[in-house]
């Protein structure tokens, strides 16, 4: 084997890795983040947890995203550990399906039926139609598509190139010699451990070994081993996610590890015993691509039907190898790992703002009851939503910021832009219920009182903005353009009921029938509850442009104020809300 095939070798070996990455990533998006919510929801089940691992695997190609997706799972408590050790198992098995990929390289024969099954003839088509899709597409569904047939073709030729420049080695007496030190069990082992965790990928590592039994002087007693070890290399990569994390992140990095070491273990124990009293007549036998990807699966199935029952066992194991006492992260569910599958990150944070929405109301029916009647405790837990939604900005600011510099689709890219613009409009509304504690802090310290006429016009702007934080919050967790709708009319006739309120209580002061001191007072609360209508209409405005593809919000607005829809609802509102029609005072 010349320089130049060692050239090919490492050519072919990096289209396969790029290759499987831009098909990686393809699926990835045109899952949308769907499979790992899938994920999160259905593995309370041991079994199904097994088949969700598997299918996910299977489907987004890498055994590796899988298990870091699992790890970050349990690092923000979304998942138990023993949930996630059922879902390891199973991306053991859906890793096994590149194997089976991989092996059409080596389909024989002159039929139809198997011209049409090789690589070199169907993977052209793949690539042109990958390319037809890319530079024709306008939607992220067809540019998801044309990148996971281009990364299939691109995947293929690698294999197809790794093999050529391998093919050589069939009459080598080097190669052969060197393959003969593999047949002993151990060192194949570490060899397959060594290699995949140089590359972090079992199955690129499966395809070069694929790739090399072209050359005919694989055999069964040398991939074997090397197989198992390709299995503990690949937890290489969970374990570097899980520094950093919480302590049972690292124990369901070492559940997979442990899962795979006992597998190896145990398989290769029974195998060799049982070869040393029988004598397999196929150890020394010729191993292909297709033989390569039966061990494989069996390997794996097995494995998982003998260790699925003891997982408790394995648990137990861990939480010796990790003592208790694992931390707690208030945003936990913002973890580095789930980076890597943007669409679920999106999706993540959407749930955390949401949160925020929530304590936007909890924090105003609080305020509301505050100004009516004085409570510290009232006071305290308002003050301590206000500086935990500061915590909350900050955090989901800082993430959406990393987020948004990975490879989204636009819907996803859109997503974030508007949750930038929506949390720091959550966050300003506690800020205002934080100044309307202020305001029962000086209407109690002044001794203030408000006549009957004052209450009741201030119960009437106070119903309006309870509904409006009411419509924009389900409008937002619903992601419902049609409540967001309803939002902006309701914005209008609460500003026009503050500057109403603000005259009918300056006429009271001008006629005396009220102190300065109401009139400051008064005139905090109102305004305090207008601000709080504006960020909500903020945010209906984000959602409005969100769905309708139109980043001008500001034109988006100016015509709809226009419409005869949004003039029938600001009447209705309106109505809804009218003062009474007198302004004097009790």
């Amino acid at each position: 084997m010349d320089i130049f095939k060692v050239f090919s070798m490492c050519g072919g070996l990096a289209l396969f890795l790029y290759g499987m990455n831009v098909m990686g990533d393809g699926l990835k998006k045109l899952g949308g983040g769907k499979l790992e919510l899938i994920l999160e929801k259905l593995t309370s089940n041991r079994l199904m947890g097994v088949l969700l691992g598997a299918v996910v695997t299977a489907v987004i190609q890498s055994s590796s995203a899988t298990t870091v997706m699992v790890v970050g799972f349990v690092n923000s408590g979304i998942m138990k550990l023993t949930q996630s050790i059922g879902v390891m198992m199973g991306a053991n098995i859906g890793t096994t399906v590149t194997a089976w990929i991989l092996s059409l390289s080596g389909v024989q024969g002159d039929s139809l039926l198997a011209n049409l099954v090789k690589p070199e003839n169907f993977t052209p088509v793949l690539a042109l139609l990958g390319i037809i899709l890319l530079m024709t597409s306008k939607t992220d569904k067809r540019t998801s598509i044309g990148n996971i047939l281009i990364g299939f073709a691109v995947l293929m030729f690698g294999m197809e190139t790794m093999s050529e420049s391998v093919s050589g080695l069939k009459n080598s007496p080097a190669f052969a010699n060197m393959l003969i030190m593999f047949r002993n069990p151990v060192l194949g082992l570490l060899v397959g451990t060594i290699l995949t965790a140089i590359i972090q990928s079992s199955s690129a590592s499966v395809g070069i070994l694929q790739a090399l039994s072209a050359t005919g002087q694989i055999t069964f007693g040398t991939a074997i081993p090397i197989l198992m070890g390709q299995n503990i290399g690949t937890c290489i990569t969970a374990m570097i996610s899980c520094i950093g994390a919480s302590k049972n992140a690292k124990r369901a990095a070492i559940a997979n590890l442990y899962i795979k070491i006992i597998s190896a273990v145990l398989f290769m124990g029974v195998f060799y015993a049982i070869n040393a009293a029988i004598n397999f007549a196929f150890i020394n036998s010729t191993i292909n691509a297709f033989n390569i990807a039966v061990i494989h699966t069996a390997f794996n199935v097995a494995s998982t039907l003998v260790l699925l029952p003891c997982s408790k066992l394995i648990e137990k194991l861990v939480r010796l190898t990790i003592k208790e006492g694992a931390e707690t992260n208030a945003f936990g569910v913002l973890d580095d790992r789930f980076l890597l599958t943007p669409s679920f990150a999106v999706e993540q944070c959407m749930m955390l703002a949401t949160n925020m929405a929530y304590m936007v109301k909890e924090s105003f029916t609080l305020a509301q009851e505050c100004v009516a009647k004085y409570s510290e405790k009232n006071d305290k837990k308002i003050i301590e939503t206000e500086r935990l939604a500061d915590e909350y900005e900050d955090a989901l600011g800082e993430y959406l910021v990393r987020l948004s510099e990975q490879n989204l689709t636009s819907a996803d890219a859109k997503k974030v832009s508007i949750l930038l613009h929506a949390i720091a409009d959550f966050e300003k509304m506690t800020d205002y219920t934080a100044d309307l504690v202020f305001t029962a802090r000086e209407k109690r310290d002044k001794d203030v009182h408000f006549s009957e006429k004052a209450r009741q016009e201030i119960t009437i702007m106070v119903d309006a903005v309870s509904e409006i934080i009411d419509l924009t919050i389900s409008a937002f967790s619903n992601d419902d353009v049609q409540l967001a709708n309803q939002v902006e009319p309701l914005e209008d006739v609460i500003d026009r009921l503050r500057n109403d309120l603000k005259n009918r209580h300056i006429k009271r002061m001008q006629e005396g029938r009220c102190s300065v001191n109401q009139g400051f007072v008064f005139t905090d609360y109102i305004t305090a509850l207008e601000k709080v209508s504006d960020h909500c209409a903020n945010v209906a405005a984000a959602i409005i442009e969100l769905n309708d593809d139109n980043y001008d919000i500001h034109n988006v607005m100016s015509h709809r104020k226009s419409s005869d829809e949004y003039k029938k609802m600001c009447v209705a509102f309106s109505k809804k809300y009218a003062l009474p029609f007198s302004a004097s005072a009790d």
